[in-house]
């Protein structure tokens, strides 16, 4: 009688790759230094890298935060690099964009230390806006108010156009609540405009995208690619220089990389791979890569300052 093969269940298989994460994230001690972010004009464009998916942005005199994520550790699982920003040194925010619930964007502690600052700063905390689906697990975190939304949908928020952009990825913040929502944000105002992706695999939406909505700068993931499984749902960094080049963006930003260890990739790889890439299809000079804590500024006349 031939001997039937089973597979281990999904879950019993993402918690081995998970530990075996967890364990490596402790090899080695965390690098980096956090220090005050570079302040703008109200005329230009501030884009700060804090580090993996996080960015505090500076449009039309309004600080904007996606995805931060400043605590030392995802439960167990500990970042390699410290932020760039923390939570203390930071401006008043005024709104904090969410693009999916995974713990590595959507963290509790590092948003309950945004609320609290900008308290204290400014007497009143700030709005948030997540994916539909999302909008129970930070109605208690002491938001001003939350908004949700859906791919293509349009808003203002203090001043500010938000459109909520399609991506290919998934939202589950556990393995079973499928439900919630996920996608990139383009942000605008006062002649500048920001797209962040959210994490996402190549698809054909990018272009479709830049025809919509012409971002001036694009914020783009390039790591967690290895195993060729994981670009299912994340983009290597030549697929990330391709999704640059058909959205038409001006600069790209590179995120995703270097803070935690979730793919099986060495960690130096990917901004090796991107800047070959870059080079090769000649926009090298179009691409910033930023260290934790740098800051892209962006003049209406200019640009670059």
């Amino acid at each position: 009688m031939a001997k039937v093969l089973r597979r281990r269940p999904f879950v019993v298989t993402k918690m081995g790759q998970l530990w075996r994460l967890v364990r490596e994230s402790h090899e080695n001690p965390i690098t980096g230094v956090s220090r005050p972010p570079r302040r703008v004009n109200a005329d230009e464009l501030g884009v700060t890298f804090i580090g993996h998916s996080s960015f505090l942005l500076q449009l039309d005199g309004r600080n904007l935060l996606v995805d931060p994520v400043l605590s030392k550790r995802l439960i167990l699982l500990r970042r390699q690099r410290r932020p760039g920003v923390i939570a203390e040194q930071m401006p008043a925010i005024d709104v904090v964009l969410v693009t999916h619930a995974h713990m590595d964007h959507l963290d509790f502690a590092s948003l309950r230390k945004v609320v609290r600052v900008t308290r204290r700063l400014r007497g009143h905390a700030p709005e948030i806006v997540v994916p539909r689906g999302v909008e129970d697990l930070v109605a208690g975190l002491g938001f001003a108010r939350v908004r949700e939304m859906e791919w293509w949908q349009q808003t203002e928020v203090k001043g500010l156009a938000v459109t909520m952009t399609p991506c290919r990825h998934w939202g589950a913040r556990l393995f079973s609540d499928t439900h919630r929502g996920y996608g990139g944000y383009v942000v605008e105002a006062a002649g500048h405009s920001v797209y962040h992706s959210g994490d996402t695999a190549y698809f054909d939406g990018f272009t479709e995208i830049g025809q919509r909505l012409r971002p001036q700068v694009a914020l783009l993931p390039i790591g967690a690619y290895f195993p060729d499984s994981y670009r299912a749902v994340h983009t290597s960094p030549e697929e990330a220089v391709r999704a640059f080049v058909e959205v038409g963006a001006q600069w790209m930003v590179p995120m995703h990389f270097g803070t935690f260890r979730l793919g099986r990739e060495p960690m130096d790889e990917p901004v090796q791979r991107l800047t070959a890439e870059a080079a090769r299809l000649n926009v090298g000079n179009r691409v910033k890569v930023l260290e934790e804590g740098e800051t892209l500024r962006l003049s209406p006349e200019t640009g670059i300052s």
